[in-house]
């Protein structure tokens, strides 16, 4: 009897290792979620309180939305609204917009359960044996199968909430192809007044040169002019001429650029053009640096992407927890088909199933860190897309600023040169004049009116740029995921 107690003690005591194994395994996911639960990273950036170069004073107001109205240019307007509606890259934004918001639903299914109908018709013929009869059977069967995975660690939901995100991040994306596309087409178009204020110059001063050419040779013809001096000025209408074929490229190159930006074939593009000194010049408050984490969609999107990966985490930590699934089967099946939705017919199973990665080669852990190091990318990114927002808006403050001075005191150069231009052209009628110094004149009057067309061009450019940089034409929404079906509420367990 000693033995046999002895005996059964010994069975007792392994059947009680074997079940504090099993509770070992079945906690180590409860036990390893306490250190698979870091905190989010601190997004830690230096955010300042005003612009080193803004004016100071009261006004903060961001650019309106149709902040190129500002230029007062009809066409400009013109050329934004249609940009806006048949662009082709703020469509094809769109059309990845459509993409993620049915990743979402895709993502969304896992949360909900899975249900299918199946009718089945099958007759069969077995031949008989010994001489016997053969013999024909029928089977019918329909039934509806569920299934669904419970998410009782949150993985699916924290998928979900990443895709949502995601979702939301090419929302940001549109906005920032749309705000680009709407800064090309200004740039390109100024660029096209520029190509044609440069133009104008180069003729007249071809004009001009050509005129002064004239006024040589008569002097040659009379003898008071030699071959050098002739030569000399040739050689200065040739430069001038010279100079017009570049200006044509660039304004039919922008021409046609324009056109694909608008969504319309170059040939059938039409464009009238001005003059740069046409444009108004408007008034830009940038407001505050901490408006700009609101007001630049790349920022929102930047936030949204990170939030993603926040999301993408927890569903690779989630991934070390149990897997528990329920499935069922419900239906009817009968030999003859009068009788198949009969009481008799009618069957069902039900089941339950866990599943707990116990060794999967690393796999799990693997996962985890290439989400984590995703999060740290993001996060990175995140913060250098709020420095590189602080710096644009700086430096186009600094551009439209120091633009502005350049252009006053290059039409200051432009004046005098034009007056000493008009006193050597005075002097030459005259015949009282040093051809050196008329040559000098016109080639400083002549290169003094081409940079001051392309300082008016810089002026407006950065203009353009601080717009951009502000995030102007552009509205932050509230922060709404897209549409989704509604999934049951799950809540994880904390350990």
């Amino acid at each position: 009897m000693r033995l046999g107690r002895f005996s059964a003690s010994g069975t007792g005591l392994d059947r009680a290792r074997r079940l504090a194994r099993v509770a070992a395994l079945g906690l180590a996911p409860l036990l390893a979620g306490c250190w698979l639960r870091p905190d989010p990273p601190d997004l830690n950036v230096d955010v300042p309180d005003s612009y080193v170069t803004a004016r100071k004073g009261p006004d903060s107001r961001l650019p309106a939305l149709d902040w190129w109205r500002g230029f007062g240019s009809r066409e400009l307007t013109l050329l934004m609204e249609e940009a806006q509606t048949a662009n082709l890259d703020i469509a094809a934004a769109v059309a990845r917009i459509q993409q993620a918001d049915a990743q979402v639903k895709i993502t969304n299914a896992a949360l909900l359960p899975v249900l299918d109908a199946n009718f089945n018709a099958q007759r069969s013929r077995t031949p008989g044996l010994g001489g016997a009869q053969s013999r024909v059977t029928s089977l019918y069967n329909f039934n509806l199968t569920a299934s669904y995975t419970l998410d009782f660690w949150g993985k699916n939901r924290a998928t979900l909430l990443s895709e949502v995100e995601t979702a939301i991040s090419t929302r940001y994306a549109k906005e920032v192809i749309a705000l680009t596309t709407l800064v090309t087409v200004a740039d390109a178009y100024f660029n096209v007044l520029d190509a044609q204020d440069r133009l104008r110059i180069a003729r007249e001063n071809f004009r001009a040169a050509s005129r002064v050419l004239d006024l040589i040779r008569q002097r040659k013809e009379a003898g008071t002019a030699s071959d050098l001096e002739v030569s000399q000025q040739e050689s200065l209408v040739g430069q001038q001429r010279a100079s017009i074929p570049p200006l044509e490229i660039i304004l039919r190159q922008n021409k046609m650029a324009l056109a694909v930006l608008v969504g319309r074939a170059p040939e059938h593009f039409i464009l009238a053009g001005g003059s740069a000194n046409r444009i108004k010049i408007p008034r830009i408050a940038p407001g505050l640096p901490s408006d700009l984490l609101d007001q630049r969609p790349d920022i929102r999107q930047a936030e949204a992407n990170l939030k993603s990966a926040n999301f993408s985490v927890e569903a690779a930590r989630a991934a070390f927890f149990p897997t528990i699934q329920l499935t069922g089967e419900t239906g009817f099946q009968s030999l003859a088909l009068q009788s198949l939705f009969g009481p008799g017919a009618w069957f069902y199973t039900m089941a339950a199933s866990a599943s707990q990665p116990l060794f999967h080669g690393g796999q799990l852990f693997g996962q985890l860190d290439q989400a984590e190091g995703r999060q740290l990318e993001l996060l990175q990114a995140y913060r250098k897309a709020v420095l590189s927002a602080f710096s644009d808006v700086e430096q186009a403050l600094i551009a439209v600023q120091q633009e502005a001075l350049r252009e006053r005191y290059q039409r200051e150069v432009v004046r005098a040169s034009q007056q000493a231009f008009d006193i050597s052209y005075q002097r030459l009628q005259q015949g009282t004049l040093d051809m050196v110094t008329l040559t000098q004149t016109q080639q400083t009057l002549f290169a003094a009116q081409d940079l001051l067309a392309q300082i008016r061009l810089a002026r407006l450019l950065a203009i353009v740029q601080l717009y951009q940089a502000l995030g102007g034409g552009w509205s932050p929404p509230e922060r709404s995921p897209p549409a989704a079906p509604a999934a049951p509420p799950v809540v994880a367990p904390q350990p």
